[in-house]
């Protein structure tokens, strides 16, 4: 491990949580065991441990230890940066994904994407428009926008399979945050035909833009729901000073 021992920890156990080694109300190894296990002080263990707290996977209860408290049945989450691809593997409601554009276009032709991926007018982007289908009709659209300069080769069926998997696995870049803003807006004549089976008139709209690990913005994402069936679900926790 290097530096950031802490935050490897933390990635690891969350992973596990996330990906259902450890459920729900399961407690986690001890802390002296965690020490042994990733060959680190146990302040980093303790570091680690804060953090998973902080973020919604663990309760630290005294006598009992570190109890998971991670649900995995939520709805799409919109506060963890996380691949669609992703979340179908935690969920048992099956999505399949059809592409409906995949092109190059001048950034100028969209000045919010040019604004955010810091972009000259000139600059290539590539437009991607997927529907995400259950049951063969569309519940969700989204609308995302790359740097063509970073990722050449996108192609379909990369756009099919998972976009977060080709930049980290076959690029070897490292996705690490975005901002996001949710809103419900009334539907254009194109995404109401892109919801092809749906007379409702609004959608709820999540914007991002994404970064890698050394803060370049590389993704505009649009993804719109029917605000039907689109549910926020998030983790707070409140913090008592000293």
């Amino acid at each position: 491990m290097n530096l950031n021992k802490y935050n490897q920890i933390y990635q690891e156990i969350s992973s596990d949580i996330s990906g259902g080694k450890y459920k729900k109300d399961d407690v986690l190894p001890s802390e002296h065991r965690l020490v042994e296990t990733f060959d680190v002080s146990r302040e980093t263990v303790r570091k680690a441990l804060n953090l998973l707290q902080e973020n919604g996977f663990i309760q630290k209860m005294k006598g009992k230890g570190s109890v998971v408290i991670y649900n995995p049945s939520m709805d799409f989450t919109v506060s963890h940066l996380t691949s669609f691809k992703e979340i179908q593997q935690l969920k048992t409601k099956q999505y399949s994904t059809a592409v409906v554009e995949l092109k190059r276009y001048p950034a100028e032709q969209f000045p919010k994407v040019m604004v955010a991926l810091d972009l000259a007018p000139e600059d290539k982007v590539w437009q991607l428009i997927r529907q995400r289908k259950y049951e063969g009709k569309t519940h969700i659209v989204d609308m995302d926008y790359f740097t063509v300069d970073m990722m050449p080769g996108l192609s379909i069926q990369v756009a099919e399979d998972s976009i977060y998997e080709y930049i980290e696995k076959k690029l070897g870049l490292t996705i690490a945050y975005s901002h996001k803003e949710i809103t419900f807006d009334a539907m254009t004549e194109h995404e109401i035909e892109l919801f092809d089976h749906n007379d409702l008139s609004y959608v709820a709209t999540v914007r991002s833009v994404v970064h890698l690990n050394d803060a370049r913005p590389f993704q505009y994402n649009i993804s719109k729901h029917l605000a039907s069936e689109f549910k926020f679900v998030d983790f707070s926790r409140r913090f008592h000073g000293d």
